[in-house]
């Protein structure tokens, strides 16, 4: 039995190799269409349409079951992915920068008229209260 495993070991791990590459690419998948779902608006025409043939490209490839055709498209939906993820990012710091310096102005006037002194307490438990 023992030797029979041995014999089987490379065909076992390739096959593993193989079921651990078609589970990477349908996670892939859908990870990518509901960040499609979730973002699609917010990504521009320009870096969509990359993201979306690369979808395509991987989707066509893993139900052809190609590994090569697999492995390439997922580092071309990788490739489109950072470069909207770069562009979204850009966009979220100029929108919060902009959103920052409001809320800034508006707290320094709100806090000028506040008197704040700290106090001495103690801390009184509920059995010391008997």
């Amino acid at each position: 039995m023992k030797q029979e495993a041995e014999a089987n070991a490379e065909a076992d791990k390739k096959a593993k190799e193989e079921i651990d590459k078609l589970n990477a690419a349908d996670a892939l998948i859908f990870s990518t269409e509901k960040q499609l779902k979730e973002y699609g608006d917010k990504i521009g025409a320009d870096k969509k349409a990359p993201i979306e043939d690369g979808l395509k490209k991987l989707k066509d490839a893993y139900a052809a079951k190609d590994f090569t055709a697999i492995d390439a498209a997922q580092a071309e939906l990788q490739t489109a992915w950072n470069a909207a993820s770069e562009d979204m990012y850009k966009a979220s710091q100029e929108a919060s920068a902009n959103g920052q310096a409001g809320e800034d102005a508006g707290q320094s006037t709100a806090n000028a008229g506040d008197d704040v002194t700290d106090v001495e307490y103690e801390e009184v438990k509920d059995n010391d209260k008997k």
